[in-house]
């Protein structure tokens, strides 16, 4: 079934990845290869692929240690009846972080999980990374789509210098600029006014959470440095502003 001409399933397909907090995850049992479900919590990567922290007595990371092969089920939790929302199965193979990668996964899943602080450095815990090589959207009738990752990944090669900016740029935000990440939540994306707080950046967009509420902002154009991001993040506080006088005078004028 071929998507409708408004539907965006690339656009949706990052949304889900960059918002998602929880996932059932599908593993292969050693020995006999049958199919194991398990509930996880995840976070996501600079390019969207999930990040897990597992830990090795769990049945689900010995299977991966045996057979990466897994697939995980995320959904928008829409309220109501939950085959209504939106959702997307991702088929990869899980790898455990190398010692470099370590540190990186760390800050992005402890930013969105911090009560995992509190077993993080257990010796059998253990980040891993999955790597997808397919997904497959359902968004509805007539939005139902297959997806490669170069649809819904995103494109790190020019972002090293923004990914090094990224720990400072978030800390900077959540210590001195609250007041325009509410901004940000409120009137760029229609959502209630909470605590938000930035959770990450990448060069399509920054990720947002408040309490177990999450929001991706949209970048209007691709970012790969720290004065770029800066730039942006200034321009959309801006245009939030803006955009909030001009609504105050509309409502004025009727």
């Amino acid at each position: 079934m071929q998507p409708t001409p408004d539907f965006n399933p690339a656009r949706l397909a990052r949304s889900l990845l960059r918002r998602s907090r929880q996932g059932a995850l599908a593993t292969l049992m050693t020995g006999s290869g049958d199919p194991y479900c398990s509930l996880v919590n995840l976070a996501s990567h600079p390019d969207g692929s999930p990040i897990l922290l597992i830990s090795r007595l769990a049945l689900h990371t010995r299977n991966i240690l045996a057979d990466g092969r897994v697939s995980l089920m995320l959904d928008e939790r829409a309220e109501g009846d939950p085959l209504e929302g939106a959702r997307i199965m991702l088929a990869g193979r899980a790898e455990e972080a190398s010692e470099a990668a370590a540190p990186l996964l760390r800050r992005r899943y402890l930013s969105v999980h911090p009560s995992a602080e509190t077993f993080v450095d257990f010796k059998d815990f253990a980040f891993f990374r999955v790597r997808p090589t397919g997904a497959h959207l359902v968004a509805g009738f007539g939005r139902i789509i297959d997806l490669t990752p170069e649809q819904f990944l995103t494109d790190l090669s020019d972002a090293a210098p923004l990914l090094e900016a990224e720990a400072g740029a978030v800390a900077h935000m959540n210590e001195d600029h609250r007041e325009a990440m509410n901004l940000y939540a409120t009137r760029l994306l229609g959502a209630q006014s909470a605590d938000w707080t930035c959770t990450g950046c990448d060069p399509d967009g920054m990720d947002m959470q408040a309490d177990r509420r999450t929001l991706r902002l949209d970048f209007p154009a691709r970012v790969t440095s720290g004065p770029d991001l800066r730039k942006m993040l200034v321009r959309l506080a801006g245009e939030a502003r803006a955009k909030g006088s001009s609504d105050t005078a509309s409502s004025n004028d009727g």
